[in-house]
Order: C-alpha cells, then structure tokens, then sequence
C-alpha cells in the first residue's frame, strides 16, 4: 500500500482512542474500573467525537483530527518532513563546526561540558513541555520550542565569547530537541500504532540527503564564510518552515470549534490565581530543583583536571555531593510533596516502559562515551577534510534513513517489533567491540565506515522500537508522558556518556600528549590540548602530528571499551519489553495514517 492510500477515515471502533488496561506481564485485565468501564461505553457509542475524559490538549488534537480531511494530513507529514530536513541540516553542520567554535574560544577540551550543561537543561524541559501539550494544546508547545530554537541560533551566531556560546547552546538545545519531541507527539496523535514506526521513519528519511549535504555545507561555511553564518542563516529558514505546522493545527482546530468537536470552558481564574495554578501544575520547583542537580552532579566529571587538586578540590567534592543531594531532594519533593508531580509513576509499574527507558539511557550512554570527538578523530588521525569527516560520521544518518522505512513496513505488516532487537543488541555490540581495534592511526577509514554501518544498523533499531514499545504499553492520553519520559531519560543519558567521555579525555588525551610530543613543540602542549585547528596546523608524518595521533587513539580506544561494556547491560533491557500485536491495540480517531 502506498503511503497516500494508506491514509483514511475511519468510524469503526478499530480506530477508537479506547485501550484497555493492561498489567505488567503482558496480559489484560478481566475487570475495568466503574469509571473506565462508562468511558469505554461512552466512547463506542461515539467514535466520533473526541474522549471526554481525556486532558484538553489531547482532546483538542483528536477534534483537528476528525475534522479535518486527508489532504491536510498529508500536509502536515509533508511540513513535518521539511521540518525534519532543515532539522537535520542545521544539526549536521553544527556537529561539523562546534569543535571549530569553541577552538576559537581556545576551549576545545571543554566542547563536553557544553554538552553537559545543555542536555541536563533539556532534560529537565521534556515533562513540562508535554504539560504544555496536554494542557493548552499541541501547537502551543510546538510554538515555545520553536521560540527558543530560533533564539539559540540567533546568540551563538552573535556571541563573542564561550560562556556567552555555552549560554546561546543550552536555548538551542533546548528549543530543538523540544520542537524534535512536539513533532514525535504530533506524530503519534495523527498516526495508527501499527503505521508508527513506518510514521517515524519517514519523518526522519531527510538525514539521508543531509548526511552528505551537511558536512559539506560546513565546510563551505567555515572556509569560504564564517561559522557564525551557518548559524544566523538557519535562524532565518528554520521559524519560516516551522510556521505553517503551528497555523495548519491552529486553523483545523478552529474548525473543529465551529463544528462544535472542540470546546474549552473559561477557568475562572484571575490573573494570580492563574500564575499560581500553572506554576503548581508544571511543577518549577521539580523543573528547577532537577536541572540544576543534574548540571552540578555531572559536570566535576569535566572540569575536576582544571581544578587546582584536581578531584581532591575542595569545590569538586562539594558539587558532587549538592548535586547528588538535589537529586535526592528531587525525588522525594516529586513523591511526596509536589502538588503536580513532573510525572505519573504508576505507569513506571510496566515492564515494557521501563525495559524501553532501560535500553534508550543504556544505547545513550554507551554512543557518547566516544561520538564527541570522533570528527575530530577522522580528521587529526585519518586526516579528513571537515565534510569527509563528516559523511563518515553520518554513516549513521544514511543506514538508518533506509533501515527504518525497511523496518517500519515489516513492523506495519507483522505488528511485531521485538524481534528486531534480537538482531540489533548482539550486531551493536560486536561492532563496537571492532571499533576498539580500529579506532587508532595506521588504519583504513574503510573499516571505520564498515563498523560505523553495523553500528548504524543496531542504534537505528533501538531508537524506532523504543518509541514504538513505549507508545503500545500506554494509552493516546498518556502519548505526550511517555515519550516526555523516554526523551529525559536519553537526554540524561547523553549528558552521562559525554560526562564519561569527558573524564577519560581529560585524564588520558593530556598525559598522552605529555608523553608522545616531540622537545621541539612541547611548549605548546596546552594549546594543542585546546586547539583543534593547532593539532591540524602540523603536517601529516611529522614527528608532532604522529605523537598528536597516537594520543587520540589512545584515548579513544578507552572511551569505546567503556561503552562496549556497557552495552551488555542492552540484552537484558530487550528482554523486558513485552512483544505486543499492535494490530490489536486501538489508539487514535479520525482521518489518520
């Protein structure tokens, strides 16, 4: 079936938002409560018309998607794939120049702390924003993640200095790993369980074309232009095609109010009272209590060589310890005293919710370990050019456009989706374990491009069956939580690979140097150490270039054994999710792919 066809309007209870409970080992339950046994009766009798018990944002989205009609979901999957495109442009490039960036701020080894600092922010983001989505509506969070996407790029193409970049970085971050997971939501509410993973690959097809576009649109900036342009232009591309999503959902929806399928009561409220509503039902102590123990727990782990006792600082210490301590207090602030918790964690009592988040911080953690530096890599160690590096490094983006759309239609015909794991965790696994031996000088860029394929097989896997797992275990009402929980959980899980990452490179790369480097440059150790265009200023054989390769395949060899071991973690997170028939498993109403 093509895609076009595959789209229609459905009024039987097939397409009911409905999904009966279902208990931790898989099975349903005999017995619904009274409440949910009047709902189901309710919604049979109107598959027409939106879930009444459901959260207003949801409710709302379900009244667009009955109202409107098959061409205007076809443009919403069309925006969503441009949306994708200038996505996946803009993030290419930006991977190819950061190093470059903060090089010119003398700062190369602190490029992980930069991740830090912004995946701990954006973590701490992904709950309040699916608030916003089930609250107000699913444009409404679309449009503030918008906002601060386009404000990150409009700072680091005008920032001066690192802490000013740093800033300009965490509202990127925020803002588009915000607008990536509006659009997954987005994706969900308008897709049927058994299409989603074939949804989802779609959407992400465009990292085929800019897997080779991206890296060589860096270098053109970078070499021809200036980096800060390829910044300032995406601020200018990236809100014009992110705009007609936001208008399509808020035109649809008014729509559906004139067709009386949306309706929003007035609150009541006066102007505190409101203030002090939304600041009890997002939770800003939870919000703002998490992000900052996350941030001063994992950045020691960065920064402890620049400390003048290194760990034995008395500063270092104490961060870990307040920041552990917040993360304690975050804990039992949101069990016990939150008035709106950042989460529900009843639904923590799923095997498959818990076996999907399992794998993705695992895959997260494991993948950071090594992936910051590895542009760096190709082109200090296999002497790439920024756009070679990068299509090498984009292996990734191509295997996995192709695998998906494989993966996804199988998974559409079949309804079965573990089975894939057991392909992808052993193949993930055994490639990693290459990249060990291969990842070091005297050795051809061929077999790294071979392992970057294995790897890209497996991870590309886990990222589409980790969404698809978590969304059969839940019901439409609970499709923004869920995929809130599994986005915090990787995010952390990158900040805690780059942590990693950061520790091994700043405790091995320097001693490295300190050992291989020729008399003759060792007076610019710490220069070389921060300046990626330095290490590349000295020809290829040169006796400094040699020593300056062989401290990056020292370290990195490092970093990957640490992420291989922990990959094995993987096997048993796959065996925890339940392989549910998606055939089975009714979750969204209307006109729907």
């Amino acid at each position: 079936m093509g895609f076009r066809s595959a789209f229609r309007r459905s009024s039987t209870h097939e397409e009911s938002i409905t999904q009966v409970a279902v208990s931790t080992d898989g099975e349903r339950k005999s017995e619904l409560t009274t409440e949910g046994a009047a709902a189901v009766e309710a919604d049979e009798k109107n598959p027409e018309l939106p879930t009444e018990d459901a959260q207003q944002g949801v409710k709302e989205l379900e009244a667009v998607t009955l109202s409107w009609t098959k061409g205007m979901l076809i443009a919403v999957f069309a925006n969503i794939w441009f949306l994708y495109f200038v996505n996946a442009m803009q993030s290419t490039i930006n991977y190819s120049l950061l190093g470059f960036v903060t090089s010119e701020f003398e700062s190369h080894s602190l490029l992980n702390v930069i991740y830090i600092v912004a995946d701990a922010m954006t973590a701490a983001v992904y709950i309040p924003t699916a608030k916003v989505m089930d609250v107000f509506g699913r444009a409404e969070g679309f449009l503030v993640m918008t906002v601060f996407a386009t404000l990150g790029l409009v700072l680091m193409a005008v920032c001066n200095n690192l802490p000013t970049f740093c800033a300009a970085y965490v509202f990127y971050s925020i803002g588009f790993g915000g607008m990536t997971y509006c659009v997954d939501v987005i994706t969900a509410d308008i897709s049927k369980l058994k299409n989603r993973g074939l949804a989802y690959a779609f959407t992400s097809s465009p990292y085929i074309i800019t897997a080779f576009a991206g890296p060589k649109a860096a270098e053109g900036f970078y070499e021809d232009i200036s980096w800060r342009w390829a910044f300032g232009a995406f601020s200018i591309i990236f809100p014009i095609v992110a705009s007609p999503l936001y208008f399509i959902l808020k035109a649809n929806l008014k729509k559906a109010h004139q067709n009386g399928l949306a309706v929003r009561e007035p609150s009541g409220r006066t102007l505190l009272q409101s203030v002090w509503f939304y600041i009890k039902e997002f939770d800003f102590v939870g919000v703002l209590v998490f992000s900052a123990g996350l941030t001063v727990f994992l950045l020691p782990f960065s920064i402890a060589s620049y400390a003048p006792k290194g760990w034995a600082s008395d500063y270092i210490i104490a961060m870990i310890v307040v920041g552990f301590v917040m993360l304690g207090v975050f804990l039992v602030w949101e069990l016990r005293f939150a008035p709106t918790p950042m989460f529900n964690f009843s639904l923590l009592t799923d095997r498959t919710i818990i076996g999907a988040c399992l794998l993705n911080v695992n895959y997260q953690i494991s993948y950071y370990c090594w992936n910051n530096y590895y542009t760096s890599f190709l082109q200090v160690v296999n002497n790439l050019s920024i756009s070679e590096a990068g299509y090498v490094s984009n292996t990734f983006d191509v295997v996995s456009g192709f695998l998906l759309l494989g993966v996804g239609f199988v998974i559409r015909r079949t309804g079965r989706f573990k089975w894939t794991l057991y392909i992808a965790v052993p193949l993930y696994i055994f490639a990693q374990g290459l990249m060990i031996y291969f990842r070091r000088p005297n050795q051809s860029v061929g077999y790294l491009v071979m392992c970057q394929i294995f790897i890209s097989i497996g991870g590309s896997v886990f990222i589409l069956v980790e969404q698809v797992a978590i969304l059969a275990a839940a019901d439409h009402q609970h499709v923004a939580t869920v995929l809130a929980l599994l986005n915090v959980v990787g995010t952390v899980g990158n900040a805690a690979g780059s942590t990693i990452c950061a520790a091994i490179w700043t405790h091995t790369f320097h001693k490295a140097l300190a050992v291989r480097l020729p008399e003759l440059v060792m007076p610019d150790i710490e220069l070389i150490y921060e300046d990626l265009a330095q290490q590349l200023s000295y020809p290829v054989g040169s006796a400094a270039r040699l020593a300056i390769q062989e401290a990056y395949g020292y370290s990195q060899t490092r970093m990957l054994a640490v992420g291989t071991g922990l990959m094995g973690l993987c096997v048993f997170w796959a065996l925890m999710i339940r392989d549910i028939d998606l055939r089975k498993v009714a979750q969204v109403k209307g006109t729907v792919f």
